[in-house]
């Protein structure tokens, strides 16, 4: 089993951050008021939280996310040592990402890649679904706006999910 002794300090704190910045990524792609972000990212690091909790992820993922619960108790910033610029934050937070799966598929077994992949996953789905976007008040507002959607295939691709393709025939 992969564990934190296979990685740098650096290293461990960037896989810690990945699933936070799926959920930024969420935000960035279809960025709307603060509401949105603070609904967006509470749930990303909710999601973390819950890992750590429930263990439903492996345990190389469990020991990842254990670390990042333990930061955010102690109030500590998970993303600290990342500070993208405003104007390609998209860009550097995808690249990051790009970075991070590289690293896994170096370093961790192929089990571990998928559990930290569905974990990537679940944290930018459930980022996308937590707040509504577009309308007025509410009104006429969509769950996932078709920015975010792309945003969710983009990390899909990023972090190694084939592309469905459509039956034959």
């Amino acid at each position: 089993m992969t564990s934190r002794a296979d990685f740098t300090d650096e290293e461990w704190a960037r896989l810690g951050r990945a699933p936070l910045l799926a959920g930024m990524a969420i935000s960035l792609a279809d960025p709307g008021g603060p509401i949105e972000l603070v609904k967006e990212s509470g749930a990303a690091l909710k999601t973390v939280i819950e890992a750590a909790r429930e263990r439903s992820f492996g345990e190389f993922v469990q020991s990842v996310a254990d670390d990042v619960a333990k930061k955010a108790e102690r109030r500590e910033n998970p993303l600290a040592g990342f500070a993208p610029d405003r104007r390609r934050a998209r860009d550097e937070v995808l690249d990051e990402l790009r970075s991070v799966y590289a690293l896994l598929v170096e370093k961790a077994s192929p089990q571990e890649v998928e559990d930290f992949r569905e974990w990537i996953r679940m944290t930018s789905q459930r980022a996308a679904l937590a707040a509504k976007e577009g309308g007025f008040l509410g009104i006429g507002a969509t769950r996932v706006s078709e920015r975010e959607e792309q945003m969710l295939e983009t990390l899909g691709e990023i972090f190694g999910v084939p592309r469905e393709t459509p039956p034959s025939g």
